[in-house]
């Protein structure tokens, strides 16, 4: 298969009816290749499903993600968010097969109580995350890439890959709204892919002279 780009938002197509978009990607950090993709109904994420990239058709159309299996099939998969009220620094996951991918907290612990009475602080706080392989980590469209200096450049907005499913780009946009612009910067530039950050090798000052071009979007998804 050539190499062709994984944008979350893009379009996903089982064998017997739409499923909805792609949402976010599963990266082996030690290969640098794309194991599983997380898809979910358009607008629904608490019913996201981790799906294995093989599931993917190689040949399908580079604007859609058609999948091999029908949608019942995505649907008897496991829901990849999870929500757990835990200690602040406390590890959500117990199972030895998974770990934490994107963390999200979802509110901090609510007081009230009678004046000049004192009460006890709770340590607990409400934390969304999603629940990955072990080993592997997790990339969304809104995952930051941080460049060699510590400066944050903007964030990832896809990846080129193989028929392997290696990657070989990293797709960052960079500005705000009306001078947002996308810059593709080659595998061998970054330094490390972690959960929801990208970090590169080059300078701020060294990827601002690279080759880019305008995103006409009117919004992320």
């Amino acid at each position: 298969m050539p190499s062709r780009r994984l944008d979350p938002g893009s379009a996903v197509h089982c064998a017997d009816a739409q499923f909805g978009e792609l949402a976010d990607v599963v990266i082996d950090p030690t290969t640098r290749c794309v194991t599983h993709l997380v898809v979910q109904p358009h607008k629904r994420p608490d019913e996201a499903r981790i799906v294995p990239v093989d599931w993917v058709i190689p040949d399908a159309p580079e604007t859609a993600i058609r999948l091999s299996v029908t949608v019942a099939a995505v649907d008897r998969l496991h829901r990849v968010h999870e929500t757990a009220y835990l200690r602040l620094g406390e590890f959500p996951v117990a199972d030895p097969d998974w770990d934490v991918g994107v963390e999200d907290m979802l509110g901090l612990p609510y007081f009230q109580g009678i004046e000049a009475q004192p009460i006890e602080a709770d340590p607990h706080v409400m934390v969304g995350y999603d629940r990955v392989p072990k080993g592997e980590v997790e990339i969304r469209r809104a995952s930051a890439v941080a460049a060699a200096d510590g400066s944050d450049l903007g964030c990832v907005d896809g990846f080129v890959v193989d028929g392997a499913g290696h990657i070989s780009h990293v797709v960052l946009e960079r500005g705000h709204l009306w001078g947002r612009r996308e810059v593709t910067i080659p595998i061998g530039a970054v330094a490390r892919v972690e959960n929801d950050v990208v970090t590169l090798r080059l300078t701020k000052g060294e990827v601002g002279a690279l080759p880019a071009h305008r995103v006409h979007r009117w919004g992320r998804s």
